[in-house]
This record gives structure tokens, C-alpha cells and sequence, in this order.
């Protein structure tokens, strides 16, 4: 049966309940990996002939609610650093503001449809791969030594020799704070401009950066990726005008459902499995990014044959 909806801001008609099994889908996504689910739903969303610009908007604010669902479970299990989530958080405010001014450019420039859709797939596919490799690298080195950690923390990096040290407690690191309030400028840009909750990069940068355990830096890139996603939210929808609220509610309903039985999926996985699948979902997205952007188009050009 089919619940079609007008969207105003998007100016066309979709299913409800197919958007409210998207929602369902990519939240439960959102609970296993600790991501927003940006990276997933903007996609789909053109996919479906939404305009990019609302597509990444609306995304967004999908990616709070599912992220606040997902947060509450993280909590609950003491998988949250709020030392390490308020700096990311600070950079991550940062980078949505500068964001969302180069978007509002680029729009004006008429390049910003082809320009998310490129950022995608290099952003995409260089962070997939290195996350695959040293992935299968682990889940091969722990099958065949089982009883050893794959983490590495007492391994000495650049990281440990940067000035402006703080105590990680939940984390239990001590190590500068310039590293996370960098990734989060960075996140926060990604999120202003293609829509993403910005958890596939806060993730592998956190344990292979950071060192900081798997579980930790899911629940850390949740508690994250809720405020930086609301203030770009906000910026959207009051400097751009691109977020369809009819869009999103499906959407917000399915993926905070979904949420809390991903979070309970993730749980009964280890560290190297869960990094391993959250590399080929990423993957995953980057090749159909990039098949849309090969393919040819079905005209080629319109001829204008008004007088």
C-alpha cells in the first residue's frame, strides 16, 4: 500500500512508508557502527531525485534524532568520553560554520550539485579503503593470535609528542587535545557540506589516531555528531532554506527505532568485526556514488526551441 506525501521543499511526492523503512534501516546502522548515517540516507535520497541541497539538509537533521537514540544506549554503557566528545565538539562547530558558507558559494557558483557528489566519493572511497586494509590486517592477526589485543596502545606516534596534554579517563589515554579539536573542524566541515554525521571519520581517526578503544570511539562519535548535525541543522535551515520537515519525520521515526536494536546488534560483534563492516558499508556507498557519476546521462542536451 502506498502513502504518498507532497514535499514541499523538495517539490515532488514520495512513499512514506518507504521512507520510514529507509529511516529504520540506516538507524540501525547508526546503533551498530556509532555513524550518523549522513553518508547514507543523503545519498539515497538523491538517489530518489531529491535535490542535493535539500537531500544534504534534510539528512542532517535526520542524523540527530538517530544519534540522540543511539547516544542514550552508548551512555548507558559507559561507552562515552565527554572529555574527548566536548573537543570534538568544539572543532566540529567550527568547521560546520565555515561549511556552510563555502556551500552557500558553491551555490551560488552553480557547482555545488557536482561538488557534494565528487566529495563524496573521494572522501568516500580514500577512508573506506584504509579502513578495510587495516581491518582485514586485525581480524586476520586476531584469528590467528586470538588472545591478543589488536589495539596497540603502547606504540609511540607523532600524536604522543604534540604539546596541550589532557587525561582521557573513559578513554584511558593521556595525550594532546589538539588531535581531536582538528578531526572535529574536519567533521564538522564534512557535515555542513555533504550532509554526513561525520562518525566513518571520527571513527578509524579516533583508534588509529587516538588509539582510543573501538567501543568508546562509537559511542564518543555519537555523543559528537548529535550537537555538531543540530547546529548545521540550524544553519541550513535558516541561512539555506533545504530542510523538508515532511522529509525528515519518516525518516527521524524509523531511524530512532532502528537505533536501539543496532546498538544491541553491535554489542554481540568484537572490535574487528564491527570495523571491518563499517569499511565495506562505506565502500559500499562510495561505488554507487561513483557508478551515478560515470554513467551517461539520458540527453546529453535540451534544445531550447522557443522563439
Amino acid at each position: 500500500m502506498l502513502l504518498p506525501i507532497y514535499l514541499p521543499v523538495a517539490g515532488m511526492a514520495l512513499d512514506a512508508l518507504m521512507l520510514l523503512g529507509m529511516g529504520l534501516s540506516v538507524g540501525v546502522l547508526s546503533g551498530m557502527f556509532g555513524i550518523g548515517g549522513g553518508f547514507i540516507i543523503t545519498p539515497f535520497l538523491i538517489l530518489l531525485g531529491v535535490p542535493p541541497l535539500v537531500a544534504v539538509g534534510t539528512g542532517v537533521s535526520q542524523v540527530v534524532a538517530v544519534s540522540v537514540s543511539s547516544a542514550i544506549n552508548h551512555w548507558r554503557s559507559n561507552n562515552i568520553d565527554f572529555q574527548m566528545g566536548l573537543l570534538l565538539l568544539g572543532g566540529g562547530i567550527i568547521g560546520a560554520t565555515t561549511g556552510v558558507a563555502l556551500q552557500r558559494l558553491l551555490k551560488a557558483l552553480g557547482q555545488l550539485d557536482v561538488f557534494i557528489s565528487l566529495s563524496y566519493v573521494l572522501v568516500l572511497g580514500v577512508i573506506g579503503t584504509l579502513m578495510f586494509l587495516e581491518s582485514f590486517r586485525a581480524l586476520r592477526k586476531h584469528q590467528i593470535q586470538p588472545h591478543v589485543s589488536a589495539r596497540r596502545g603502547g606504540q609511540h606516534t607523532w600524536i604522543q609528542g604534540l604539546p596541550f596534554k589532557m587525561r582521557f579517563r573513559t578513554s584511558k589515554l593521556y595525550v594532546s587535545a589538539i588531535p581531536p579539536v582538528a578531526i572535529g573542524i574536519f567533521v564538522g566541515w564534512l557535515t555542513a557540506i555533504i550532509g554526513v554525521g561525520g562518525g566513518f571519520v571520527i571513527i578509524p581517526a579516533l583508534i588509529y589516531l587516538m588509539r582510543v578503544p573501538t567501543r568508546v570511539a562509537i559511542g564518543t562519535s555519537v555523543f559528537q555528531v548529535i550537537f555538531v548535525a543540530a547546529y548545521s541543522t540550524l544553519l541550513h535551515s535558516t541561512q539555506n532554506f533545504s530542510v523538508d520537515l515532511l522529509l525528515a519525520i519518516p525518516l527521524m521515526v524509523g531511524g530512532v527505532v532502528g537505533a536501539q536494536y543496532g546498538v544491541r546488534i553491535g554489542q554481540l560483534l568484537n572490535a574487528e568485526q564491527l570495523r571491518i563492516l563499517l569499511a565495506l558499508l562505506v565502500l559500499a556507498v562510495c561505488f554507487r556514488m561513483a557508478y551515478d557519476l560515470t554513467i551517461p546521462p539520458d540527453e546529453l542536451f535540451v534544445l531550447d526551441t522557443r522563439p
